[in-house]
């Protein structure tokens, strides 16, 4: 099954039938909650730079990862729109990307699987901004959401202090898991853009 779709099917049955949002809307509950998620990575980022594995560090990253799931549960019940299908994946991306980076720098990750990850994430992004400009989102696989489930089990094993310094282990067989993934799901998404970018403009 593709995962790219023209815009006006994101929205789903699920969406529509209930009288939630369009696949156009903007301002909707979930993206509300993907913008505080977009505010509050950087609360998060610093703290992991400043202080490495820590209990602050634990206590923000669990509402990061709690809106991520949050805000796709009331997508799904309200109706999915374009500007979610690609800011949700974006605001995981930053959080992701900028936590492994400081992680790496702390010596708490290692650099080649963070920027095998890296340079998955932006190829999709770009993938994803130039579909959007031909009024198609590409929502994300069952397979793309376990990948960025062990991308957040890889940062959060890393800042946990509980397990130190076990935590290690942990956080990096969670880490090549999610560069096994990554790789597979980018090679699925890139599969499924070159077959968009050869059908028929969809209508304006």
């Amino acid at each position: 099954m593709s995962t790219v779709a023209a815009g006006a099917g994101t929205a789903g049955t699920s969406g529509g039938s209930r009288g939630g949002f369009g696949p156009s809307a903007l301002a909707t509950p979930a993206n509300a909650l993907t913008l505080a998620r977009f505010l509050a990575t950087p609360v998060f980022i610093l703290i992991v730079a400043a202080r490495g594995p820590c209990w602050p560090a634990v206590a923000v990253g669990l509402p990061l990862v709690a809106t991520d799931i949050l805000d796709g549960w009331i997508a799904r019940r309200m109706g999915t729109t374009r500007s979610g299908a690609f800011l949700d994946p974006l605001a995981d991306k930053i959080l992701v990307i900028g936590s492994l980076a400081v992680l790496v720098d702390k010596h708490e990750q290692w650099w080649l699987p963070v920027a095998l990850i890296a340079l998955r994430e932006l190829a999709i992004s770009i993938m994803r901004s130039r579909l959007g400009r031909r009024g198609i989102s590409v929502p994300a696989t069952g397979l793309a959401k376990l990948k960025t489930l062990a991308q957040d089990c890889a940062v959060g094993f890393s800042v946990l202090p509980l397990l130190a310094p076990r935590h290690l282990i942990v956080a990096r067989t969670f880490l090549w898991v999610a560069v096994v993934l990554s790789l597979w799901t980018g090679a699925q998404y890139l599969t499924a853009y070159r077959n968009a970018r050869v059908a028929p403009e969809p209508a304006s």
